[in-house]
C-alpha cells in the first residue's frame, strides 16, 4: 500500500492529524512521526535546525523501510518535506504543503522568534501555554527558544532558496486565505518556482491546523492524489 507521511509544524503535534486518519487510511498506510523536542521526544543537545529535521525524516523513512512515499506537511513540516525531496528526489512521489512559510529573511525570523517568549505566552496567552504543556510536557519552555533559534538560522540561510526549480516531483502548495503567518504572495512565488506544481487557496482558513476544516482539506487531497 502507498505510504503517506503527515508532518506537523513547529510547536505542533502529530495528534492534529487525528481527524484525517480514518479517511486517509482507506488509501494509504499512515505515518505520523514527531520531530525532536515535540511530544515526548527530547530536544537534541545540538539544538534544532531544518537540516536536523530533514535528517530525522530521512532516518524515519529508512528505519520504517518505506517506499512509494507521499508527504503532507503543515507549516514547518512542509518546508522539511521539500528539503527532503530536494536531497532525495527519487524516494518521494509527491508532496502537499499547507501554510508553509517560505519567505525567510533574518529580519522576518527575528520578528517571528521574538513572539516565542515562554514567560510572555504563559502570562498573555495562558490557554496556549496549557496546550503546549499538554502536548510537549514541561520542556515546552525550552522548546520555544529552540524553535526561535531554528527560525533565525532559517533566516540567515534558507536551504530552499534558489533550489526550488530542481524539485521536479509533483507538489501542491496550499495556503489559507486567512493565514496571518504566510502570505498568498510568497505561496504563489514558490508555486511558480516549482516545475511541477499546483496551487490551492483554502477559503475561510487560518494558519493553525486545528482551524482547518477536515472535509475541505480531504477534498483537496483526494483531488490532488486522484483518490476515489
Amino acid at each position: 500500500m502507498k505510504n503517506l507521511i503527515l508532518l506537523h509544524g513547529a510547536l505542533g503535534h502529530s495528534d492534529i492529524f487525528n481527524p484525517f486518519k480514518e479517511e486517509l487510511s482507506k488509501y494509504f498506510t499512515i505515518h505520523t512521526p514527531l520531530f525532536s523536542g515535540h511530544g515526548a521526544i527530547e530536544i537534541s543537545e545540538n539544538g534544532i535546525t531544518i537540516e536536523k529535521y530533514t535528517q530525522e525524516l530521512k532516518e524515519f523513512i529508512e528505519k520504517e523501510n518505506l517506499s512509494d512515499i507521499y508527504i503532507f506537511g503543515h507549516s514547518m513540516g512542509g518546508y522539511v518535506a521539500l528539503c527532503y525531496a530536494y536531497q532525495h528526489p527519487e524516494s518521494v512521489n509527491s508532496i502537499m504543503t499547507l501554510g508553509t512559510k517560505f519567505d525567510w529573511t533574518e529580519e522576518q525570523a527575528l520578528k517571528e522568534s521574538k513572539m516565542l517568549n515562554p514567560d510572555v505566552i504563559a502570562e498573555k496567552v495562558p490557554k496556549y501555554a496549557e496546550l503546549l504543556e499538554s502536548q510537549h510536557g514541561s520542556k515546552w519552555k525550552q522548546l520555544l527558544p529552540a524553535i526561535a533559534e531554528l527560525m533565525i538560522s532559517l533566516g540567515k540561510n534558507p536551504p530552499l532558496k534558489n533550489n526550488l526549480s530542481t524539485i521536479n516531483i509533483s507538489v501542491q502548495i496550499m495556503v489559507g486565505d486567512k493565514d496571518n503567518m504566510v502570505s498568498l504572495e510568497e505561496s504563489i512565488e514558490v508555486y511558480r518556482s516549482l516545475p511541477n506544481a499546483k496551487l490551492a487557496v483554502l477559503p475561510d482558513t487560518k494558519h493553525p491546523m486545528d482551524k482547518v476544516r477536515p472535509n475541505l482539506l480531504l477534498d483537496v487531497m483526494k483531488d490532488f492524489w486522484s483518490l476515489s
